[in-house]
């Protein structure tokens, strides 16, 4: 094996893709500094116990585990921000008002999460913490628009989903654990035929909830045949009602919004509203999140929580990058002021200026302009 090879779903970032990246992660974290959410930075590694609060309990099998040389406790690479950020909420920030926290930084899986997928995604995210009405699911969802927006991708369409339409069944039914475990698993595949075995013996308002549930999917009519069809069931119509009034207060910031009753994504964790944004040739969706009111409960604090994540990369991938920008070459003339200042004042307007070294062999790469003393000044000259 050659020793520049890399693990499979595992690459280097080179230069274009790297300044696309670094200039989505700024306009972004820009966009939520000012929007009032604090950036933290977790460590990458840290005990199992904690990474697997919460929502990191779906991430088990795609987390790499060590033994800390340390302790002889079993530490993991963290698969997912999330815990992170509500154990930094609930223990160390402890905050009894409202708390927005952003995060920008690496994550590694054992496995993608698709065949195109890198297994080191750089996630980029926001949470709400300490607020459980639905203004604070809009204002997240809101800014998951703006983030996308910013970052170079304008036509996305949002598909809006609940938990408590699924959940209600299972609870209005009495349905076993075991069993909801199963219809958990048909249901995000989408296996209509094994739904259908699972359900044979269920009774009929129950059996005709479920099977219907694949077909809930689409515009705003999908809500009201929802209410029509499903049992009257409180939880089913509370959820009903609160994408009702999700779709009127997000309408005038998308144009394309759709629901599915069956994104089941992060079911074991999630408590309310779900979303997820997706792009125009690109099956996968490109933001995701929802709402997770008992994440902090593991770390003493249960706080009511919303937010969403994305993966750069990924973005970077669809929001294809420009050349990496062209430079300027200057000479090498030590103790020359008036070069040296010409240099510093180009740079701070955001020019590129490389300084060619003496007896150097060629011209630095991608350099299209170079200073030039003409008529007693510096000045850019085009190569």
């Amino acid at each position: 094996m050659h020793n520049w090879l890399l693990p499979e779903f595992v690459e280097d970032v080179l230069p274009a893709e790297a300044i696309h990246i670094e200039g989505m992660r700024r306009k972004i974290m820009d966009l939520l500094r000012v929007h009032g959410y604090q950036q933290v930075m977790p460590p990458i590694l840290e005990y199992v116990e904690s990474l697997l609060t919460g929502s990191g309990s779906d991430m088990d099998l795609r987390m790499f585990k060590v033994i800390d040389q340390l302790s002889g406790r079993m530490m993991g690479l963290r698969a997912d921000m999330t815990p992170q950020v509500a154990r930094i909420d609930a223990h160390l920030l402890n905050f009894d008002g409202i708390t927005r926290l952003c995060y920008a930084n690496s994550v590694l899986h054992t496995v993608p999460s698709g065949i195109t997928k890198t297994r080191e995604p750089l996630q980029v995210g926001a949470e709400l913490y300490g607020h459980s009405g639905l203004e604070s699911d809009f204002e997240i969802q809101r800014l998951m628009l703006q983030c996308l927006s910013v970052s170079g991708m304008n036509e996305v369409h949002l598909d809006l989903g609940h938990v408590a339409v699924f959940r209600g069944l299972i609870k209005g039914a009495g349905i076993s654990r075991e069993l909801e475990t199963e219809l958990y698993a048909v249901l995000q595949a989408k296996d209509i035929s094994t739904l259908k075995e699972l359900c044979a013996k269920l009774q009929q308002k129950t059996r005709e909830a479920l099977l219907l549930l694949p077909e809930l999917y689409g515009d705003k009519k999908v809500l009201a045949d929802a209410a029509s069809r499903l049992p009257d069931y409180p939880e089913i119509k509370s959820a009903l009602n609160e994408l009702c009034i999700a779709e009127e207060e997000l309408k005038p910031v998308i144009d394309k919004i759709a629901f599915d009753l069956t994104d089941l994504r992060g079911y074991h964790y999630h408590t309310g509203i779900v979303f997820a944004a997706y792009a125009n040739g690109c099956s996968n969706a490109v933001a995701l999140g929802g709402r997770y009111d008992e994440i902090g409960k593991a770390f003493g604090r249960a706080r009511p929580a919303t937010g969403f994540s994305m993966d750069l990369r990924e973005l970077s991938r669809i929001i294809k990058p420009q050349s990496y920008p062209k430079a300027i070459s200057a000479p090498y003339e030590k103790g020359n002021k008036a070069l040296e200042n010409k240099i510093e004042q180009l740079r701070e307007a955001g020019q590129i200026v490389v300084v060619e070294f003496p007896e150097q062999k060629g011209k630095s790469v991608d350099c299209d302009r170079q200073l030039v003393f003409h008529d007693g000044q510096w000045i850019v000259k085009e190569i």
